[in-house]
């Protein structure tokens, strides 16, 4: 991969508003490199709409071509990024609010999916996996510049954590999904003006 990370623009974020191109980068992202049509059979889609969007990814640099793999009929798609990083500060425009907000929704929808599925396999799951496993939350009364400092922290760790190299064995290492969502509790801060 080119750079571990991408920092997309207005129109990028508006690109991965779209629920089905964010699990396409989720997939690219986990699962390495895949066809439109290998995608499609993935998310039960027709492999037109799913060349379509992995257009759209492409025109964004979320993906790139693998130019590596394929046999000069299929085309392989690879990310060309190990993470996205929203900027959320950026609001000097309606289209960066709307852009940001729908970006918002959509990583939320995902989230709520992929902790049903973990809700729904929970109980499935060998013990070492359930000890690891938490959805805990903290509510903490904090300064906005406080709040910047522990998702600093918190980021710092995550960043800083290294993968099991040592799990060869079958069912020996998972992929371990870790979403950090912190932000003031809706409607315990006063909006600024225009946002209400």
């Amino acid at each position: 991969m080119a750079a571990s990370e991408i920092t997309p623009s207005a129109a990028g974020l508006r690109a991965l508003s779209h629920p089905t191109r964010l699990k396409m980068l989720m997939l690219l992202r986990l699962e390495g490199p895949a066809t439109a049509t290998q995608l499609a059979q993935q998310l039960r889609l027709n492999t037109g709409a799913t060349s379509y969007h992995l257009r759209q990814l492409a025109e964004h640099g979320f993906i790139e071509e693998d130019h590596e793999r394929g046999d000069g009929r299929d085309r392989w798609w690879r990310a060309a990024h190990q993470s996205t990083r929203a900027d959320l500060e950026s609001r000097t425009s309606e289209e960066e609010a709307e852009s940001t907000e729908a970006y918002l929704h959509t990583v939320a929808l995902l989230y709520t999916e992929t902790l049903m599925q973990y809700a729904g396999e929970h109980r499935y799951l060998p013990a070492p996996w359930i000890r690891a496993s938490t959805t805990s939350d903290w509510h903490l009364r904090l300064t906005p510049e406080r709040a910047e400092r522990l998702v600093e922290a918190l980021v710092a760790v995550i960043d800083d954590w290294q993968e099991d190299e040592d799990g060869d064995e079958p069912g020996a290492t998972g992929d371990f999904v870790v979403n950090l969502n912190a932000f003031p509790r809706p409607g315990t801060v006063v909006l600024a003006e225009g946002d209400r």
